[in-house]
């Protein structure tokens, strides 16, 4: 597969996007849904139909959006995952910390992703036939190879399990690393450790529009993925890490 085609459009995407979320921050912060731990913004809807339009216009590719679903009945091998706004939470609350993610699919698995932090103009892209790249600089992932030196990024999905038992698991693993951060955008986490800032990112039940982009860019940077337990509503679990720390999937 050439991507040269799809990368371009992807970063032509995710940039306009970007930058109309920050010119319309004003008018589309308004909330719409907000359960639970979750919340949804105008933004998001309003951003993921630009995005649609963008690719639909230069690609026959089905798209599977987080907010509106897939655009087919049956997305078939290659098809775009869009999360228009990943850190809607921190949008809203104005923490810098959110970006713009647009992946492609084949076969099951991330052959290429772009994630445009829009708070920064930073655009980090990678694919199978493209180095991974922040603003067209090469990044590659950190050579840390104990837990005992290494940050780790995590965070808590809308639906996780908040139970005493669930949570205790949680702080026992932390317990292990030399830092944990929990940045409210897996997206970010993702190319946090594609760029060498984190060592390893793993969430457990995340969405394949949140990681999917993220996988590519950082398989092209030279880490190791992996995308286990995907269910039909998309979630997976999601790890990423150097070639060092690689088996850390508990």
């Amino acid at each position: 597969m050439n991507l040269n085609n799809e990368l371009n459009l992807a970063k032509i995407a995710a940039k306009q996007a970007g930058d109309f979320l920050i010119s319309e921050k004003d008018n589309i912060s308004a909330t719409i849904y907000s359960k639970d731990k979750d919340i949804k913004l105008q933004a998001d809807i309003h951003t993921e139909a630009l995005i649609k339009s963008i690719l639909e216009k230069d690609s026959s590719f089905p798209i599977l959006g987080e907010e509106s679903g897939a655009s087919v009945k049956e997305l078939g091998k290659t098809y775009w995952v869009v999360d228009p706004l990943d850190g809607t939470a921190n949008f809203a609350r104005n923490i810098p910390i959110s970006c713009v993610s647009i992946a492609l699919i084949s076969n099951n698995l991330p052959v290429l992703g772009v994630i445009y932090d829009f708070n920064h103009d930073d655009m980090y892209s990678g694919s199978k036939n493209h180095k991974a790249e922040l603003n067209d600089l090469e990044i590659t992932v950190s050579q840390v190879q104990e837990k005992s030196l290494a940050t780790i990024v995590t965070g808590l999905p809308a639906k996780t399990d908040f139970s005493d038992a669930a949570m205790q698991k949680m702080i026992h693993d932390f317990q292990s690393w030399k830092k944990v951060r929990m940045i409210g955008s897996a997206a970010m986490a993702s190319v946090y450790v594609a760029s060498g800032k984190a060592d390893l990112y793993k969430e457990f039940g995340i969405y394949l529009w949140d990681i999917a982009a993220g996988a590519a860019i950082v398989e092209a940077a030279g880490g190791k993925v992996s995308l286990l337990n995907q269910n039909d509503a998309y979630q997976v679990d999601a790890f990423f890490s150097n070639e060092y720390l690689e088996n850390e999937h508990s």
